[in-house]
């Protein structure tokens, strides 16, 4: 009798924990590899997605990858399609109109990629009778406006397809966040090029977008993103995918 006075205590425990744990639904573009792109089922993958993962397990939440497109990561996020963005999403003084940020879970830079063997002048003078690929609505595109006013740039709505017209020979240069490109010249289509010169901007800083009333999901994602930094967690997702640190 008293064995089942303790187990119906303990499934009432567990019902109670169940009906109370918190669910998320965590935004992600799916076509930015290494940070996250689509497998062969249509599932989000990638280093942005171990790491939403890894905060949910710290949270202890269940959480669902929400596909959306880049353009309207933001509107999205606001008009509550899901609860955060984990998507690679550069922290901008723009940005931060219309969403908060947690504390950066890594570090990027911008800089040009080109067919090898070719002398290319990365200086904004010379830039400007290139044609440049970038990503719509990303820092790369930002930047390109601001420091290379007149060059005839071309915008695409992945990364993806801004790497497909430079090996089809579209466009002179693309600019982009270092580790994608990395990964990218890494691969069967990129072998053919490289980086070319130095970094452009070398103080890009990727957060976790949330809306601005959501300062209680905000305080819990930088507790839990400060805990998997401190107990090895981030260390091995950062190793699956770079052969260094990218924090």
């Amino acid at each position: 009798m008293m064995f089942r006075v303790l187990a119906a205590a303990a499934f009432a425990a567990l019902s109670v924990s169940a009906v109370h744990a918190e669910s998320y639904r965590v935004g992600s573009e799916g076509a930015y590899p290494p940070f996250n792109t689509k497998d062969a089922s249509g599932n989000i993958t990638g280093f942005d997605i171990d790491i939403a993962n890894a905060l949910c397990a710290e949270m202890k939440a269940d959480c669902t990858i929400v596909a959306q497109d880049w353009d309207g990561m933001i509107p999205a996020l606001n008009n509550k399609k899901f609860d955060f963005v984990v998507a690679s999403m550069s922290i901008t003084e723009e940005r931060l109109k219309a969403v908060s940020f947690t504390d950066p879970y890594y570090s990027n830079k911008l800089q040009y990629v080109a067919k090898k063997g070719t002398d290319l002048d990365i200086s904004p003078e010379a830039m400007k009778s290139k044609t440049i690929g970038a990503q719509r609505a990303t820092l790369a595109a930002e930047w390109l406006e601001k420091n290379v006013p007149g060059a005839k740039v071309s915008l695409y709505d992945t990364q993806e397809n801004a790497w497909l017209d430079l090996e089809a020979g579209r466009t002179d240069a693309v600019i982009a966040d270092v580790y994608p490109a990395y990964e990218w010249l890494q691969s069967e289509t990129g072998k053919n090029f490289e980086f070319k010169g130095e970094p452009v901007f070398d103080d890009d800083k990727i957060g976790i977008a949330v809306r601005k009333a959501d300062t209680d999901l905000l305080a819990k994602l930088n507790t839990a993103l400060k805990t998997i930094m401190d107990n090895g967690t981030y260390a091995k997702i950062n190793e699956k995918y770079f052969p260094f640190s990218i924090r």
